[in-house]
């Protein structure tokens, strides 16, 4: 059996002075069984329009009834009113989609309250902070490195980390937005659309700002004394720019004219433009038959960060959607399609190029732009090179099943989830490093997209493979291996699993060393033996979080574990909400001044939820 540990991170009062209220209607906190009416209701619609891809085995893509009733009821109706199920629930009425949410749970549906003690006056300090961070790679080449200086931890003082505060995102199932630093406080998203300006010594509020659905991308941050100014995108596209001193919105505008386009990576900034990678939720539209599959493509959107007006589009498809072949019941395909852009773009100052990583075609003809590396013109926003590792990948969720919509000559779906690294060697050479889902890192010439070389840790899958990204300190670059055992490509049968986090010399790829992912709790429902989410990197130290719920600091010389944190156990909050941590996916912590932050929680495909944000400090 799971021994949960029940952490108290704070004193905060549980009784509250005023009605302060999280602006959300889908938020939850009551675990009493809802009315029969209810009840009735949720479960003939979930029956009638959800069942079938939500059947009770467990799937990891469209997880079953003991997966979701793992969730909150404000996840789910939040899922169907802007995330995943947007498109499949269009249909219901508001009443039936909480209905739907609160039976499944068996929770009713209540706004939560914060107590005062969740508060305090926010105050920016003038001048700009050395251990100041923001964006995914925390620097425009995206390397996932901090200096010594900037990180105040290394692997003497590594092991003295302990657990300073928790901070509870109200009944949330995943954590994934990365936090910035500008001075003392984190400024980050969550699965409902709240952006808090979180004080990074006590964990409480300092404002808190309200987007139109999830935040599941990295904050972006520039400016100096009191002109700081906040980026970031929700999962609908919208671009916000924020006024980091107050909490109030500069100017919003939509990236996405694809009805089903949708933003999973992070925004990025340089010079005057905030650069926007667009994904889309047509690979999960393509299980209905009847859905035309398919027409969206990947893109990235340059706004002027001044105004948000649109200065370039880029389409990773450049061709119009047509009909094109056949399904396998005779109707025809929309495309080509997909190739959607995962990630943050990563900035080449001295090229005047961005690079990004591209996913899989969704629908026949494959293009050469999918499952690729591409290098845009900063000022243009035209196609420079690209680079594709995997052709011919045509694949969406449709061929979990080998429904209709799934491409008859069915792809691997080895995207590349993240942009490439851009590295200086001691020689001077610039190169780029970029990891694929098909478990084999590339080093890449930034001049004409040529390989430089190519070294191969894992077996790669659907599920396997790095995911979310890597980080280097310019001699090895570190990488996640994720090869869940579900969801592998097992087209070789001579390549196995091997999920961990292993060390690759950048001269050369050669494996420096490999630390394995430990093997889960048998009593832990939910955990997967995979690293999936991104590294970070100081010297002498990489803090890599698993699918177990760890996270965990190694030797970067020898790969050893220096320290280990089991973040799954309950938490009493500083902001007087209940928390519990989970699977540590997608964002890399970030190190600052003596502290790390780590998310903890990821509930989708059946992993490990979770709502807190974790802040360790070292000992002086």
């Amino acid at each position: 059996m799971l021994l949960v540990m029940f952490f108290s991170c704070s004193n905060a009062k549980t009784e509250t002075d005023k009605s302060t209220f999280i602006s959300n209607p889908f938020m939850s906190q009551s675990t009493s069984s809802v009315p029969d009416s209810v009840a009735k209701l949720g479960k003939d619609v979930f029956t009638r329009v959800c069942k079938i891809c939500h059947k009770d085995a467990v799937n990891l893509q469209a997880p079953g009834l003991d997966i979701l009733n793992t969730l909150t009821p404000g996840a789910i109706l939040a899922a169907m009113n802007n995330g995943k199920m947007k498109l499949q629930s269009e249909k219901l009425t508001p009443e039936e989609k909480r209905a739907v949410a609160q039976w499944i749970t068996n929770k009713m549906l209540f706004n939560t309250v914060l107590p005062d003690s969740a508060y305090m006056a926010f105050s920016l300090t003038k001048n700009a902070h050395f251990f100041d961070h923001s964006g995914w790679g925390g620097n425009p080449e995206g390397t996932g490195f901090r200096s010594s200086e900037q990180a105040s931890i290394n692997d003497t003082n590594v092991q003295t980390l302990r657990l300073k505060w928790a901070f509870a995102i109200p009944e949330a199932t995943q954590v994934r937005s990365k936090p910035a630093i500008v001075g003392d406080w984190l400024i980050t998203g969550s699965e409902f659309g709240d952006v808090f300006a979180i004080n990074r010594e006590t964990g409480k509020i300092g404002w808190k700002f309200t987007a139109d659905a999830a935040i599941r991308g990295a904050v972006k941050v520039s400016g100096s004394a009191d002109k700081y100014t906040a980026w970031f995108a929700d999962y609908s596209t919208n671009v916000y720019a924020i006024d980091v001193n107050t909490g109030q919105l500069k100017w919003k505008k939509r990236a996405g004219v694809h009805p089903l386009s949708s933003v999973t990576g992070s925004v990025t900034f340089f010079e005057d433009k905030v650069f926007v990678p667009l994904s889309s939720t047509e690979v999960i539209s393509a299980i209905n038959p009847d859905y035309p599959c398919c027409t969206a493509s990947g893109e990235v959107v340059a706004l002027n960060s001044q105004t948000g007006d649109i200065i370039w589009r880029y389409r990773v498809v450049d061709q119009s959607p047509r009909p094109t072949e056949k399904r396998r019941d005779g109707k025809s395909f929309m495309g080509p399609s997909g190739a959607p852009v995962w990630s943050s773009p990563t900035i080449d100052a001295k090229r005047g190029l961005i690079y990004i990583g591209t996913g899989e075609n969704y629908s026949p003809p494959a293009t050469t732009t999918s499952d690729a590396i591409i290098a845009i013109n900063i000022k243009t926003g035209k196609q420079v090179w690209s680079f594709q590792a995997t052709l011919n990948d045509t694949w969406n969720l449709a061929c979990l099943g080998h429904d209709p919509n799934c491409p008859v000559k069915e792809g691997p779906d080895l995207d590349f989830g993240m942009a490439p690294l851009l590295i200086s060697k001691k020689n001077g050479q610039d190169i780029l490093l970029a990891g694929q889902k098909s478990g084999v890192v590339f080093a890449i010439s930034p001049d004409n997209g040529k390989v430089l070389w190519e070294t191969r840790i894992g077996k790669g899958g659907q599920a396997g493979g790095i995911h979310w990204g890597m980080a280097s300190d310019g001699n090895r670059v570190y990488a996640s291996n994720a090869d869940n055992i579900r969801d592998l490509d097992m087209r070789d049968p001579s390549i196995a699993a091997s999920p961990g986090v292993y060390a690759l010399d950048i001269e050369t790829g050669k494996i420096i060393w490999k630390a394995a992912a430990p093997p889960c709790d048998p009593g832990r429902k939910g955990c997967y033996q995979s690293n999936s989410a991104a590294p970070t990197v100081i010297p002498g130290v990489v803090f890599a979080g698993s699918l177990d719920g760890h996270i965990r600091a190694y030797a970067a010389e020898t790969g050893n574990v220096l320290w280990d944190y089991d973040t799954v156990r309950e938490y009493a909050c500083i902001n007087g909400i209940p928390g519990k941590g989970g699977a540590l996916d997608a964002a890399a912590p970030v190190v600052a001044d003596g502290m790390l932050y780590v998310n903890s929680g990821y509930g989708l495909f059946g992993q490990l939820p979770g709502n807190v944000i974790l802040a360790f400090e070292v000992r002086k």
